[in-house]
């Protein structure tokens, strides 16, 4: 990865641990409704893909439009536990910093939205790493696990695929990264999620602070 000369990192799981958080909330909404979830289940199907698509799955699921109450509660809860409890993941200020001192490029690239991306990288101190250098799913016509956003990113700093790197946790991220022609580096603690990324062509790590021996 010597040719490297921009970064492009997802949001959620990469930068801010925060999938957990929303994956909870999540399970616990959608068993009131009568529709049994856990987070391990829901983190499979949902990790890196846009929010619109999940909630699509989850009517599908449900027979029908959601209640009102449904949208009210879980945005409710998730924004006031991302106020109490979301944290950067272990490691990533280190690789920010270390970055900060090289000719390499960031970005942020993710299937989140742009407020809720404001809200997390403020939260937890990571907003000026990558100021002016955010891109959403909202940006593109196809999110994750489709390449546009990648594409759409490496359009901007005129930079070729090739000569990306993706830093991914999710399935759907990975897809999105190989589709795009862009080595990606899998991040992830559980093995069975670590197998299914190296299984869609990521070279996984386990230790953020392991991105390092990339730079």
């Amino acid at each position: 990865m010597e040719s490297t000369r921009l970064v492009i990192f997802d949001c959620d799981g990469v930068l801010v641990d925060s999938e957990s958080i929303v994956c909870r909330v999540l399970a616990e909404e959608m068993t009131k409704l009568g529709m049994p979830a856990t987070v391990e289940e829901l983190d499979e199907q949902f990790s890196g893909r846009p929010s619109q698509d999940c909630i699509v799955d989850i009517e599908k699921r449900y027979g029908g439009p959601l209640p009102e109450a449904y949208f009210h509660n879980t945005e409710r809860r998730i924004r006031e536990a991302f106020h109490s409890e979301l944290e950067p993941v272990t490691g990533i200020r280190e690789v920010l910093e270390k970055l900060s001192t090289t000719d390499l490029q960031t970005c942020v690239a993710s299937s989140g939205p742009h407020a809720k991306m404001q809200v997390t990288l403020n939260k937890t101190g990571l907003w000026d790493y990558f100021d002016g250098r955010i891109f959403s799913a909202e940006d593109v016509g196809r999110g994750k696990p489709w390449p546009d956003l990648f594409l759409h990113s490496a359009r901007h700093f005129e930079v070729d695929p090739a000569h990306c790197l993706v830093v991914e946790d999710s399935i759907a991220g990975v897809k999105a990264a190989v589709a795009a022609g862009m080595p990606v580096i899998g991040y992830s603690h559980n093995s069975n999620r670590a197998r299914q990324l190296e299984a869609e062509g990521a070279r996984v790590i386990n230790d953020m602070q392991l991105l390092l021996d990339y730079f």
